[in-house]
């Protein structure tokens, strides 16, 4: 009976079953499994996955009610940078190889090859029109039929691609036509002018892939030689004067992507002006609470401002003395460490902080553990007797880690004597670096 009832609850499966995605990877022994998602202009919908064969290939079955839209394929840890999109038109099964040498490949799926295909078209055009510009010729006629081969180009494939999804991609990508002979630095001015001038920000295909993102991160990160913040600061307002009304959520997305890469360059002046002038106010619209605690904490511990309190104690003269970071008055300087008793990095470095500091009276370090339990951290902490240790229970949802944005241990915070940060080293080699 169980074998009959098992049976038949396939039959839905294979009677409604129409198209598929399928691919090899390669070498076949790097990758495990393939999982489906389906991509919305604010989330991925885990659709399924399947396991590898011997020779890395996987096939996903999608049943008629499967919507045409951007799916993406996750192949490996971490998800966020190992995977990619492709469209699937509700009519056809999508087939691709995937290899490490070659990258991937479409050979199954018209409106995935024919936006492959467009791609490779165009850059090999612009490589040829940078081509002219390094060589710095004024051949104008040269120039012309370069710029006549980009106006054929995109015309060709937004003809064939009528019709398809993939045209959205194609007039989106829309290049800079010169309407006669420009020397360089007016190509760049004009190119970075009208490089979003093609995007519907308010298509939702456009919002359910990867290509908004990379648009405008190429946007604001690298259509210009001028690094100044100035120049960041009044292409990061362009780019919403660019998007337009609504479009609330994508502004979301996008800001936060400016911000973390702000972020990650090490340049709070930016962060911060995206986050004042853009980013917190969309997450009021958006309800995403989290990001703006995220947005609050980073610029509170923006260097400079006074670090945030916390309740300590430790013994002097035999006798135990409660106080708070605030009111310690015990050391020129403070080395607050963020840590956990079970993080290997932070097991590796803080031997390597306590010798550093062996002579450095002036210095008082203060070694936040961020812990589930106590046992491991109390075994720990004896290890190192010169430090002021705080328990921090909770882990990642205790508040205090919270209010100094911690993401990673070990994470370090230098103190002036009134408790002001003047230093947020990486790792121990940054933080020598910061005490010499």
């Amino acid at each position: 009976m169980k074998k009959l009832l098992f049976l038949f609850a396939l039959v839905p499966t294979f009677f409604f079953a129409q198209n598929s995605i399928s691919g090899v990877f390669s070498p076949a022994d790097e990758y495990t499994y393939a999982f489906l998602y389906h991509a919305t202009p604010t989330s991925s919908d885990y659709i399924n996955r399947a396991q590898l064969g011997q020779d890395g290939s996987f096939s996903i079955p999608l049943d008629s009610t499967a919507t045409p839209g951007i799916y993406k394929i996750v192949y490996a840890l971490p998800p966020e940078e190992n995977n990619f999109d492709f469209i699937y038109n509700g009519k056809e099964s999508v087939a691709f190889t995937f290899s490490v040498d070659n990258g991937l490949e479409f050979t199954n799926g018209q409106d995935n090859k024919l936006w492959a295909s467009y791609t490779k078209s165009m850059e090999m055009v612009n490589m040829t029109l940078s081509n002219f510009y390094t060589q710095e010729s004024t051949d104008e006629k040269a120039y012309a039929d370069i710029i006549k081969t980009l106006q054929d180009t995109q015309t060709a494939y937004e003809t064939s691609s009528e019709g398809t999804l993939a045209s959205v991609f194609i007039k989106a990508n829309t290049p800079y036509i010169p309407q006669g002979f420009e020397d360089l630095s007016t190509y760049s001015k004009n190119l970075k002018r009208t490089y979003l001038e093609h995007v519907d920000f308010s298509n939702p295909l456009l919002q359910s892939s990867d290509f908004l993102v990379d648009r405008v991160l190429a946007y604001i990160f690298g259509m210009t030689a001028n690094t100044k913040n100035e120049t960041y600061k009044k292409d990061v307002d362009a780019l919403m004067t660019t998007i337009g009304n609504g479009n609330t959520d994508i502004k979301t997305i996008l800001y936060e992507m400016i911000w973390r890469r702000f972020k990650g360059m090490d340049n709070p002046e930016l962060a911060n002006y995206v986050t004042d002038n853009h980013l917190l106010e969309l997450t009021k619209k958006t309800n995403y609470e989290a990001l703006a605690e995220q947005l609050i904490a980073y610029k509170n511990n923006t260097i400079g401002n006074k670090s945030a309190n916390f309740d300590l104690a430790f013994t002097k003269d035999g006798a135990t003395v409660t106080t708070t970071l605030h009111d310690l008055d015990i050391a020129e300087q403070y080395l607050v460490i963020f840590w956990s008793s079970g993080c290997g990095h932070c097991l590796d470095e803080l031997p390597k902080v306590k010798a550093m500091l062996a002579n450095n009276k002036a210095l008082q370090v203060i070694a936040f553990g961020l812990e589930e339990e106590p046992d491991n951290w109390q075994t720990k902490i004896v290890e190192y007797p010169d430090f002021i240790h705080v328990l921090g229970l909770g882990k990642w949802d205790n508040p205090t880690a919270d209010a100094y944005g911690i993401e990673s241990t070990p994470s370090y915070f230098v103190l002036d004597k009134n408790k002001n940060i003047i230093a947020k080293p990486y790792d121990v080699e940054a933080l020598e670096k910061v005490l010499k």
